[in-house]
C-alpha cells in the first residue's frame, strides 16, 4: 500500500541553514497493516507522514501509494485522489465550530463527485455510532470533550471509505484513559475493515495496538 524509496525532505530556513527532517528513508507498508511509527519530537515521523499523505513534497526519492506516484499527477488529480484514497486524523481535532458533529463528518463528501454524496448523512450517522457518539449528532464541537472531538475526527476521516488511514499523534492531548479509548477505536476499525493504518506517536507504549512498530531518530528509520 505504501512504498518509500530513498525519500528525503530538507527544509531551508534561510541564510544557508538546512534541516534534514527525513533522510534517505526506505519503507514498505503492506495492505492491511496497522503500522505505528514512534520517535521523539523532531525525529521526522510527522514529516514522513506528511510525505505519505502528499501534504509535503519530497526533496528526493519516490512516494508510491497503492501503485500510484502521487507527485506525477496534476494538482487537481492529486486532490481528488487524496480525498478518495486517504483519511487523515490530525494531532488536534480541527473541527469547524459552526457545524454539528454530523455536519463535520459529512464535510469531506462535498469534495468528491455526486455519487459519493448521496448517502452522506446515513454514512456519517453510522460512523458516529461506531465511535460511540450516536447521541451527539447535533452537538457542536464546543459541547464535546477533547476525546469526543477526536472521535468525530476519526469518523470524518472514514466517511469517503478510504483505503489508507493516516494519524498524526492522535492521542497527544488526551488523558491516559481517553488515550486508551481512542487507540482501541483505531484497533477496532482495523479489525472490522482491514484498512491500512499508519499512525505516528511519541508514546512507545501504544505500539501494542498495532501489528507492526517502526522507530525513527534523526530523520531515519533505526528499528
Amino acid at each position: 500500500m505504501i512504498e518509500l524509496h530513498g525519500v528525503s525532505k530538507t527544509y531551508t530556513l534561510g541564510k544557508g541553514v538546512e534541516v534534514h527532517a527525513v533522510q534517505d528513508v526506505d519503507l514498505t507498508v503492506d495492505r492491511g497493516e496497522f503500522a505505528i511509527i514512534t520517535g521523539r519530537s523532531g525525529s521526522g515521523k510527522t514529516t514522513l507522514l506528511n510525505l505519505v499523505a502528499g501534504l509535503a513534497t519530497p526533496t528526493a526519492g519516490r512516494v508510491i501509494l497503492d501503485g500510484s506516484e502521487i507527485w506525477r499527477l496534476p494538482d487537481s488529480a492529486q486532490s481528488l485522489w487524496r480525498s478518495k484514497t486517504i483519511g487523515f486524523v490530525f494531532q488536534f481535532p480541527s473541527l469547524l465550530p459552526s457545524l454539528t458533529a454530523l455536519e463535520n463528518v459529512m464535510l469531506p463528501t462535498m469534495f468528491v463527485d455526486d455519487s459519493g454524496r448521496a448517502d452522506a448523512a446515513s454514512r456519517a450517522t453510522e460512523l458516529l455510532d461506531s465511535v460511540g457518539l450516536a447521541d451527539k449528532l447535533g452537538s457542536y464541537p464546543r459541547q464535546l470533550s477533547a476525546g469526543q472531538q477526536q472521535r468525530v475526527v476519526i469518523a470524518r476521516s472514514l466517511v469517503n471509505d478510504p483505503q489508507l488511514l493516516l494519524a498524526d499523534e492522535p492521542t497527544s492531548d488526551l488523558d491516559e484513559q481517553t488515550e486508551h479509548e481512542i487507540m482501541t477505536i483505531f484497533q477496532d476499525i482495523h479489525t472490522r475493515t482491514g484498512i491500512t493504518i499508519l499512525l505516528v506517536t511519541h508514546a512507545t507504549n501504544l505500539v501494542r495496538f498495532g501489528t507492526r512498530a517502526v522507530r525513527m531518530s534523526g530523520g531515519q528509520i533505526v528499528a
